[in-house]
């Protein structure tokens, strides 16, 4: 049975630190497998389409991304590669409730992560997935969407 997990929201300082990487031998730990399904779990119930641990209190470098449609779990990402080309868009965030702002972002990136089996994988994402996947890894690096919209 998943675990829902609460939701932290602004102002709380753990959405402020930076996140620590998953060591590599911690990756196929049952407990690794099932916090995956919890966050998961999480993203769906609350309605959301990305979620990263700090944002269910745990400083870990691990995100829930929805690309194609489907949720991927994705530790340790990285991007590697961003285009030129930027867009602004309106985000939301389940850790900053009943606020929306336009944000600038790359159109097209490139990510590397490692997947709940241990396998180094390569994502090129573009358009919503890749706003997607850069909302969810600020989060990582303890920083909100807030901090890039757009000021009027």
């Amino acid at each position: 049975m998943s675990k829902i997990f609460d939701i932290i929201t602004h102002p709380n300082p753990k959405l402020r630190k930076k996140s620590l990487p998953i060591e590599e031998n911690e990756i196929k730990d049952k407990k690794t497998q099932e916090f995956c399904e919890d966050m998961i779990q999480t993203m769906i119930k609350k309605d959301g389409v990305g979620l990263a641990a700090p944002q269910v209190g745990i400083n870990l470098r691990f995100v829930i991304v929805t690309t194609n449609g489907e949720p991927i779990c994705m530790i340790n990402p990285q991007i590697t590669k961003r285009s030129w080309a930027r867009a602004w868009d309106e985000e939301g965030c389940l850790s900053v409730p009943g606020i929306r702002g336009q944000v600038q972002r790359n159109k097209k990136i490139n990510c590397i992560y490692i997947d709940t089996e241990g396998k180094r994988k390569k994502i090129i994402a573009q358009n919503l997935d890749a706003r997607i996947i850069q909302h969810e890894i600020d989060h990582l690096d303890g920083v909100l969407f807030i901090d890039k919209t757009k000021k009027t």
